[in-house]
């Protein structure tokens, strides 16, 4: 079981190492619009869930940048066996943010009460 410091320290280096590969190293058009919101890592750092979201809310969308992610992973973690100082590179899994919607949706009901009153 890692240091929970250590595995915080970790997620972060690895929320910024993904968000700069995709801006500048992924030229996948799928994943343009993708931005990681969080990156959990498991106890034992064998697993990071990166969490994303896109500025569409359709599901064709959805299911490409999903689709690029994954194609794009094996590129991104030998990145980051280069970027980062860890014994061993974590797994790393795509998890769509849907809180930024959900964020959105919120945000269009409390106006359209505002302006129902």
């Amino acid at each position: 079981m890692a240091n929970p410091q250590r595995a915080g320290r970790l997620a972060q280096e690895v929320q910024r190492d993904v968000t700069d590969l995709l801006l500048k190293r992924i030229n996948d058009p799928r994943v343009q619009d993708v931005t990681v919101t969080s990156v959990e890592l498991t106890g034992d750092l064998q697993i990071a869930t990166i969490y994303y979201s896109i500025l569409s809310d359709l599901a064709s969308d959805a299911k490409k940048a999903q689709a690029g992610l994954e194609a794009a992973s094996g590129l991104i973690r030998k990145e980051l066996g280069a970027r980062l100082t860890v014994y061993k590179i974590p797994e790393l899994k795509f998890v769509r943010d849907n809180s930024v919607q959900y964020g959105n949706h919120i945000e269009d009901l409390i106006r359209q009460l505002h302006k129902e009153n």
